[in-house]
């Protein structure tokens, strides 16, 4: 499966969850970074939302999330990201689907 099948296919699971984690004013700190991880290890899939008053916002403070905890963004509409641990996004981008 190409990266873009795999995109679609985390999209479509992503649809059903409502975001989990929410940075707020005080920005980027390491206990939600843990709560990140914790999320991805358990769940493999999570929503965030960086609420419009984030002190970090311009700063790409999603890119800094996905490389302090490891993880792939698979999209970014507005201030809602939907971010996989490396594992789930590499074993969807190697699978097969039927019908495709």
């Amino acid at each position: 499966m190409t990266e873009k099948l795999a995109r679609k296919e985390v999209m479509r699971r992503a649809l059903k969850i409502e975001p989990t984690v929410y940075i707020g004013k005080c920005g980027l700190k390491s206990s939600v970074c843990d709560e990140i991880k914790g999320q991805l290890k358990k769940n493999r899939l999570i929503k965030m939302r960086v609420l419009s008053r984030a002190r970090d916002k311009d700063d790409g403070i999603i890119d800094n999330v996905a490389k302090m905890t490891q993880s792939v963004i698979v999209d970014v509409r507005g201030n809602v990201a939907i971010i996989t641990d490396k594992r789930t996004w590499k074993s969807l981008c190697q699978k097969k689907f039927e019908g495709v």
